[in-house]
């Protein structure tokens, strides 16, 4: 099973964290695609090359795990949601849903009190209509477990 592992990467902290939870998946036994992996040298690197190398590595998952901490889920991150989204609704025995985490205390203290959860209702109606929102590691790797055996 091929994880896309979607989420903001544009300073250490974010590509630390995105890589810990990389870790965690290989650790059980997924393969997962992380899109600043993909780009070691930075010289050269135009939107055309970045767009072409993730839109691959969406395509060819089967599972998309976002994590989509902040006061609103990164526009890098939103867009793979939607071509995800989409994906499952064309061929849902590949393509197995979406599992996005949550662990920022500012949606947290809002879990069960606003719509969505404080997220952009949009896009976690997108979440939720293949998959579901998580507020833990441990839970978003329950959830992938669950997707990934239900079909």
């Amino acid at each position: 099973m091929k994880i896309y592992l979607a989420g903001p990467l544009f300073n250490d902290g974010e590509r630390s964290t995105l890589s810990a939870i990389a870790a965690r998946l290989r650790a059980d036994g997924y393969e997962v695609f992380v899109p600043h992996e993909q780009f070691v040298e930075m010289e050269g690197l135009d939107e055309a090359k970045v767009y072409r190398t993730d839109l691959e590595g969406v395509r060819s998952a089967n599972l998309m795990l976002c994590w989509i901490d902040g006061t609103q889920v990164d526009d890098g991150t939103a867009v793979e949601i939607g071509i995800f989204t989409q994906l499952c609704a064309q061929d849902p025995a590949k393509h197995r849903g979406i599992v996005a985490l949550c662990t920022d205390l500012r949606m947290v203290r809002r879990r069960g009190v606003a719509p969505g959860d404080g997220i952009n209702l949009f896009v976690a109606g997108a979440i939720k209509s293949v998959g579901e929102i998580t507020w833990s590691v441990d839970e978003a790797v329950a959830a992938l477990g669950r997707l990934r055996d239900a079909r």
